[in-house]
């Protein structure tokens, strides 16, 4: 098992995988972290070197990701609903944001915009 900021992650597990479990860490962050610290889009956490996990670590460490980016859109929507904007308002609403048809599929709209907007 190798330690990754706070995550156990078994050898066997490719390390663009690993690092794509991350909350806010995309196929793209994936790519230029692997890039930038000279890792192949194959290998396995199990095979990097020791200095390649602190690398990885401190770089993982110094991005917004997990509770405070989830923290942060938090803050955004609040700010926007008492702020009394649209975008705030259609938030409270459980309602479409960026512009979707309402007559019909506002149920689908309702499930996935349900990150924590009360409160």
């Amino acid at each position: 098992m190798v330690f990754i900021l706070g995550l156990n992650f078994p050898e066997s597990r490719l390390v663009k995988s690993a690092l794509s479990s991350f909350y806010g860490v995309g196929p793209k962050h994936t790519q230029r972290l692997m890039a930038k610290l000279y890792i192949h889009d194959t290998a396995r956490v199990g095979s990097l070197a020791d200095k390649q996990v602190l690398d990885l670590t401190a770089e993982l460490s110094s991005m917004t990701i997990e509770n405070d980016l989830r923290r942060k859109l938090q803050d955004d929507i609040r700010r926007l609903r008492d702020m009394g904007a649209y975008r705030g308002r259609r938030h409270a609403m459980h309602m479409p944001v960026r512009g979707q048809r309402t007559r019909t599929q506002t149920a689908t709209a309702g499930k996935l915009n349900r990150v924590e907007r009360f409160g």
